[in-house]
């Protein structure tokens, strides 16, 4: 990752430091942006009065604010960088900061891909028909199946989304797809995403029923996974860092469904369930959490609740419960699933595990609205 192709916009952030003769100011950055963070404060602290506090916790995304503790620092403004800004309230003045990098990767090298996800997208339209009995073994199939689990499609648009350092790109790329014959659509979704074609690791509310197929600009499959276990959709991937181009692998994603299928099955016997509750300002979800300890108690099992600002399994395998149910950040369960020695479910597979749920409805991705 070439940092001096990015651009970290401090100008805003220097003029409001000095308008309002900010003395102590916090500095959150991304995992990814760490190597920088102190090149970042030199260069605040250089055209301003004020001191910089880096808030060096490990932080995954605008949900992940820095709030009350260092009000007790006496932080006055918190400068968050590399997100955008979500419909929440951390409690603390926050200016975010955006950084956006000037890589423009050829589309060539995806074109081959698209080709064969508009055809799977063609195909599926047009052999999509009612909804027919299934047997509880062909239920389960399709739960595990990787793609057309969720609404038919109503055309086969090509979605076009990135994240968020790489969406000034979307405009110039839609013509060119639409040159080269693609119907192309950047996907505008709910509150918690501030701008069109923006995806994140809980939330992919811009989907609908005319998309057929996705391509992705950005890095890593982070994103990309979270969209098609959300979509079971294909999708595309260019890099803007390497211009290269690769798919997110169907049979990846079946093997992540497989897995959940696993945990939710391993769930069926169990008593006992601590209910995750995540402390971050962005991913506390209480209120889910009591309905999941309530509907344990209607199944006659017993619910923990357990409040945490980081899990890990270090902070949960020890507690004498026979599974987690994860209310917090959507992507613990997800992403981290085999680091933890007991089964850690979603609310969602809680649901299907007490059959309030069916199979052949299809897996759904835990989202934060």
């Amino acid at each position: 990752m070439d940092m001096e192709r990015h651009d970290f916009q401090l100008k805003d952030l220097i003029e409001k430091i000095q308008s309002n003769d900010h003395r102590l100011v916090a500095l959150q950055v991304p995992e990814g942006l760490k190597m920088q963070a102190l090149e970042m404060m030199d260069a605040i602290e250089s055209e301003t009065s004020a001191k910089i506090v880096l808030a060096a916790d490990p932080c995954y995304g605008a949900c992940d604010l820095v709030h009350d503790k260092m009000k007790l620092m006496g932080v006055e403004l918190v400068a968050h960088m590399g997100h955008s800004q979500m419909n929440i309230d951390s409690g603390m003045p926050t200016q975010f900061i955006n950084v956006t990098y000037d890589g423009d990767p050829e589309l060539t090298p995806v074109l081959p891909l698209l080709e064969q996800h508009r055809a799977m997208a063609q195909q599926r339209l047009q052999q999509q028909s009612k909804q027919v009995s299934l047997s509880d073994e062909e239920a389960q199939e399709r739960f595990m199946d990787a793609v057309g689990r969720l609404a038919p499609l109503t055309d086969t648009k090509l979605g076009l989304v990135g994240s968020i350092q790489h969406l000034h790109l979307l405009p110039d790329f839609v013509e060119r797809l639409e040159k080269v014959g693609y119907d192309v659509t950047i996907p505008i979704g709910g509150a918690r995403l501030s701008f069109p074609g923006q995806v994140l690791g809980c939330n992919y509310s811009g989907d609908d029923a005319s998309i057929g197929h996705y391509l992705f600009l950005g890095s890593g499959d982070f994103h990309p996974i979270g969209l098609v276990l959300h979509t079971g959709k294909p999708l595309a991937m260019l890099d803007p860092y390497t211009g290269d181009a690769e798919e997110m692998s169907l049979e990846r994603i079946e093997r992540i469904l497989r897995q959940r299928f696993g945990l939710i099955m391993s769930c069926q016997e169990a008593h006992s369930f601590g209910i995750l509750i995540g402390e971050k300002p962005g991913q506390m979800r209480r209120t889910l959490a009591l309905r999941m300890k309530k509907l344990l108690e209607q199944y006659g099992k017993k619910g923990y609740l357990l409040a945490l600002e980081h899990i890990g399994p270090d902070l949960i395998d020890f507690y004498p419960v026979d599974a987690f149910v994860n209310t917090a950040c959507p992507r613990i369960a997800i992403d981290d699933a085999v680091r933890y020695r007991k089964p850690l479910i979603t609310p969602f597979e809680l649901e299907v595990a007490l059959g309030e749920k069916q199979w052949e409805h299809g897996y759904q991705f835990d989202e934060i609205p």
